[in-house]
């Protein structure tokens, strides 16, 4: 593990013009996975859905993030909170999936909760050293952003601030988005694989050809901006192609004609278009493998029914396409001849460069 961290430095202090991949064992390597477990992901901020998934008091979903048990749950005064899934009682998870409840009730021995992680009863207990006071679940630092709800699994986590991500995508109107789609599966790839995937149009027109080709070329992607804990590309569309949707009404033309696809690291990556937004959600399980959960959400009324099920589709063959060829480089990443090689131009690849440099700066800690 310490030689790749070393190797990280090296790369991440190569001239900007002449960047560098890391070798196959960053992404293969058992040893390295524990650390990142340890370090940046443990310290970052992680996408666990769209407020939208839970829009009524009650309403919850169940999430496992790295080795941490949550609840997402919706308060009565509509607040949002997430709570250590574990009852304080044996360490019982407390509930599972998705649904509605007035309260969490442990089922080994029927200890409960409310919303808000409180302990509400705990039958039989008469020991004087009990205190009902201080046995409530534990809640996390969460955050909601641009409809996006956030964890992050560090007590004394640095705070979370965009204002350039902010700017990029204040005029889309993301957080009025409303959520169409939620699906979950698992990939045999490693968590950072795919960031770097999502994040660089190089790959556009060869592995999507029939898919993203015709109004995501490979040839028309730029750069965007790069801040502090994030990075961003337009996969800009043909001017002759059919309207994709008008979208908010203060978007520029230029916005109105690209998806603006964002990284915001460790974990999170997504394609925000006029009138369509995809975000992934990766958590991470082992040093080649991931759970994802992708979201599509729609703004207002500018698509119809039959156009949200197409859009559904084409994403449900685009992630196809991705997963099977990075599903297929996990193999290779493995072998002793996966070393370091170049990157292409900053248009294309100065993504995964801005995501080195983060890693790199993390690994400083």
């Amino acid at each position: 593990m310490s030689w790749l961290s070393s190797e990280l430095q090296a790369i991440a202090a190569l001239p900007p013009d002449r960047p560098m991949t890391m070798p196959g064992a960053f992404y293969t390597s058992k040893d390295r996975f524990r650390h990142e477990a340890d370090t940046v992901l443990r310290r970052g901020w992680h996408c666990l859905g769209r407020i939208d998934e839970i829009p009524a008091p009650g309403d919850f979903f169940a999430v496992q993030l790295l080795n941490e048990p949550l609840i997402v749950v919706r308060q009565v005064d509509g607040d949002i909170v997430v709570l250590a899934n574990v009852c304080r009682h044996r360490g019982m998870p407390l509930a599972e999936g998705r649904g509605n409840t007035k309260r969490f009730v442990c089922s080994y021995h029927a200890w409960a909760y409310d919303l808000d992680g409180g302990l509400m009863r705990a039958a039989r207990m008469k020991n004087a050293a009990f205190d009902a006071k201080s046995c409530g679940l534990h809640r996390h630092n969460r955050v909601l952003w641009n409809g996006f709800i956030y964890v992050n699994l560090d007590s004394a986590a640095a705070p979370f601030d965009l204002p350039a991500l902010n700017g990029l995508l204040t005029n889309y109107e993301t957080e009025s988005f409303r959520l169409a789609h939620v699906a979950e599966e698992v990939w045999n790839t490693n968590w950072k694989c795919l960031v770097e995937n999502f994040m660089e149009g190089y790959h556009l027109s060869v592995v999507h050809p029939q898919t993203l080709h015709d109004y995501t070329p490979t040839g028309l992607a730029r750069k965007l901006a790069v801040g502090d804990g994030f990075t961003s590309y337009a996969a800009n569309y043909p001017k002759n192609i059919p309207p994709r949707g008008l979208g908010a009404p203060n978007l520029t033309d230029d916005e109105r004609l690209r998806s603006t696809l964002f990284a915001l690291f460790p974990t999170q990556v997504a394609s925000q278009a006029a009138s369509l937004l995809v975000s992934l959600s990766i958590f991470p399980l082992s040093a080649g493998q991931i759970r994802v959960k992708w979201t599509l959400s729609t703004y207002g009324d500018d698509l119809d029914d039959d156009t949200i099920v197409a859009r559904i589709a084409l994403w449900e063959k685009v992630n196809q396409e991705d997963r099977e060829k990075l599903e297929r480089m996990q193999i290779a990443l493995g072998s002793q001849h996966a070393v370091s090689g170049p990157l292409a131009e900053d248009d294309y690849e100065g993504t995964i460069r801005d995501f080195q440099l983060w890693l790199a700066a993390q690994d400083r800690i």
